[in-house]
């Protein structure tokens, strides 16, 4: 279960990865524009924002990362870091998309259940 756990963690980790990129580089491209169904318009208005979010999802997949790294030493780090990005996605479902908590919070939920039967 721990190689599980470890796949699940990597995911997240991408993930945030990901969205970082889309927030802090891609946020007036086709792809962020896409992925947020904004107009040019807003993307140019709210960029400082965006930019500001990628980097609290960088740190997040940071400390992810962090924790697989230290092998089973990590273990309570990824713990905090999968219940970080649950507060997240949860907060962001209720302040900005309930979306978010299905793209967000149920990955981090899945590798936090993961972690804890491991």
């Amino acid at each position: 279960m721990t190689i599980v756990a470890d796949i699940a963690v990597a995911l997240l980790a991408a993930l945030h990865l990901y969205i970082l990129v889309l927030e802090m580089f891609l946020w007036e491209k086709p792809a962020g524009l896409r992925a947020f169904h904004m107009t040019p318009e807003l993307a140019k208005e709210t960029k400082t924002l965006a930019a500001n979010q990628g980097l609290y999802n960088g740190f997040l997949a940071a400390g992810l990362i962090w924790g697989l790294w230290l092998g089973a030493e990590g273990h309570a780090i990824e713990l905090f870091f999968c219940g970080c990005v649950i507060v997240a996605g949860v907060f962001g479902a209720l302040t900005a998309n309930r979306k978010i908590l299905w793209v967000q919070g149920l990955p981090g939920a899945i590798a936090l259940a993961l972690l804890v039967a491991s």
